[in-house]
């Protein structure tokens, strides 16, 4: 781009855990561009979460509705027209390989049009929309390649490749926070001990079971069980988070473990800030891949997450409070932008299977053993 672009939109439909590793990329735009206005397009099930994190203002945030084709071909067209209008200079698509989003790029008007290209890989063909390219890279942690995006706004048109990228690290650090006040966060806390007096003697460990979209990401049930019922033993309180769609595994661990000190935490936040005033509250969190892994990274929180058929080495949260759990096993990892994400295993995950529970354990109650007692000191440092 010859002159300093005034409107900058930002594609950015994947799940919610994607925004909290886009954040670098965020950040990079505003020292960059000070000057430009960055827009968001993301699906409307995503954008509390944008909010949340004030990636943007929020009168730049904007919304595709997915809940129908009807609705989405509705509020494609109306966002096309929009950012036709307003006159976009750049559009940065953070999706892989989906050809939705490279026509929404071109849709826009924007001359300037950055973007994944999957060069020869077959079967990934997405249009010749994109005009400032850069090979999608499957050997580097995608905050990285995110960076680079932002790299290829300078890039000569229609460059199949980045050359002139800058040499990055992975992220430190998200750059997002949340403002929470302490008054804040000690009623919440105050409100969690009056709802489960047992957390008012135990340290909290939140515990997240469920698979999500993909259920081959779950570390099965039993070793969770196990785990679970070796920190209530030991002296902790474990909460099971999730949606209401997680409380049937919830209570089916409840039933396994077995112990007063084991909480039904499915459902009970109202929204992803009650959730990570929950983790302010809590000392740590043990999940499988997905989302709470990421929004722990705007939290004090220590975090031990399992890894399979994803990796941690592309798409492990960011920071330096999250301990990585892999097998190594050959076939790990299997989900790929190449194939589309979809496993091999027919559900039978032995990458995360042989992540046996009683290490796991021992590396929680390590950690929570250094920390301070319960009673008020509840945060990991």
């Amino acid at each position: 781009m010859g002159k300093a672009p005034k409107n900058i939109l930002v594609i950015l439909l994947s799940e919610m855990g994607s925004i909290v590793l886009a954040g670098p990329m965020f950040a990079a735009l505003r020292r960059q561009y000070p000057g430009a206005a960055i827009h968001i397009l993301q699906l409307k099930k995503n954008q509390e979460v944008s909010r949340l994190l004030s990636l943007t203002e929020p009168e730049y945030m904007h919304t595709l509705d997915d809940s129908s084709g009807g609705a989405l071909i509705g509020d494609i067209l109306k966002v096309s027209l929009q950012m036709r209008k307003m006159g976009l200079d750049a559009v940065i698509d953070c999706e892989l390989f989906s050809r939705v989003s490279a026509l929404l790029s071109f849709s826009t008007g924007a001359p300037v049009r950055v973007g994944f290209t999957p060069h020869t890989q077959e079967g990934l063909y997405r249009g010749s929309f994109i005009n400032h390219a850069i090979p999608y890279n499957p050997y580097q942690h995608i905050s990285k390649q995110f960076l680079s995006l932002v790299d290829a706004l300078q890039s000569p048109d229609g460059m199949p490749r980045n050359r002139a990228g800058a040499i990055r690290e992975i992220p430190a650090e998200p750059e997002l926070s949340v403002d929470f006040t302490s008054e804040e966060l000690a009623a919440y806390r105050a409100k969690v001990e009056s709802d489960h007096p047992v957390t008012r003697t135990r340290k909290l460990v939140l515990v997240y079971a469920g698979g999500g979209i993909l259920p081959e990401r779950a570390w099965p049930a039993s070793h969770y069980a196990r785990v679970v019922q070796g920190l209530c033993t030991s002296g902790y309180a474990v909460g099971l988070i999730g949606l209401k769609d997680d409380a049937a595994l919830a209570q089916d661990l409840k039933t396994r473990v077995s112990s007063d000190a084991c909480l039904d935490l499915t459902g009970y936040t109202k929204s992803i800030r009650e959730l990570l005033m929950l983790m302010h509250a809590s000392s740590l969190l043990i999940t499988n891949d997905g989302g709470p892994s990421h929004f722990a990274t705007v939290t004090p929180i220590q975090t031990m997450v399992f890894f399979g058929p994803e990796t941690g080495k592309l798409y492990g949260p960011l920071g330096k409070r999250t301990i990585i759990l892999e097998s190594g096993i050959a076939c790990s990892p299997c989900l790929t932008a190449y194939n589309h994400r979809l496993t091999f295993c027919d559900g039978d995950n032995q990458c995360l299977k042989r992540i046996a529970p009683d290490p796991v354990l021992d590396q929680a109650l390590a950690f929570l053993q250094m920390q301070a007692p319960a009673g008020g000191a509840g945060t990991a440092a």
